[in-house]
């Protein structure tokens, strides 16, 4: 795990620690220092952490004027023993919602498993804290889609059919808003 890089083509457009609004505005990286594990294997030191031991993530892109970030995931989303969703929503999601961003883009080719807890709550409060907003999971492994549906939090996050095989790295980041957007649309017209 510790050679999966975070998606870098776009850091000649967005830089989080460069952003005053990010959660990782001021931090410093470094390239050769492997600090941060999951479940004992290191991880790239470019990723960063949200409070959670087991899942981590990069904010590649977020664009304040349209609402909407692209976050990429790695590890695993463990709701039931670590309670990822809460680290989340509270460390990252919160203050991007506060930064004016009320669109979400969530990469999880790299999101190896996702255990859900009886509690919906964090899932609920984000998606009612965005009113016109969306949440969107893109390229989530197979077995992971069905981890999200037998949790049943497709009320909250949209993800499957055409977000699951979604070439994404061939966009630029306002170019894959633009072709997300116009997928949540249709299927919200339906």
């Amino acid at each position: 795990m510790h050679d999966i890089e975070p998606f870098y083509s776009w850091r000649h457009l967005y830089i989080a620690a460069d952003d005053d609004r990010s959660p990782f505005f001021k931090r410093n990286y470094s390239e050769f220092e492997f600090t941060q594990a999951i479940y004992n294997y290191f991880i790239h030191p470019q990723w960063d952490e949200i409070g959670s031991s087991t899942l981590y993530i990069k904010i590649l892109y977020a664009n304040y004027d349209k609402g909407f970030v692209i976050i990429e995931m790695i590890g695993e989303w463990n709701d039931c023993l670590h309670n990822d969703i809460m680290y989340f929503k509270r460390n990252i999601i919160e203050p991007l919602i506060a930064g004016g961003i009320d669109k979400f883009i969530l990469i999880g080719e790299n999101v190896m498993n996702y255990f859900s807890s009886d509690d919906d709550d964090y899932y609920q409060e984000w998606f009612d804290e965005i009113e016109d907003g969306w949440i969107v999971a893109i390229n989530f492994r197979d077995h992971v889609i069905d981890e999200f549906t037998d949790a049943r939090i497709d009320y909250y996050i949209a993800f499957g059919g055409h977000f699951n095989s979604l070439d994404w790295r061939i966009y630029n980041p306002d170019h894959l808003y633009e072709r997300i957007n116009s997928l949540i649309t249709k299927r919200l017209s339906m």
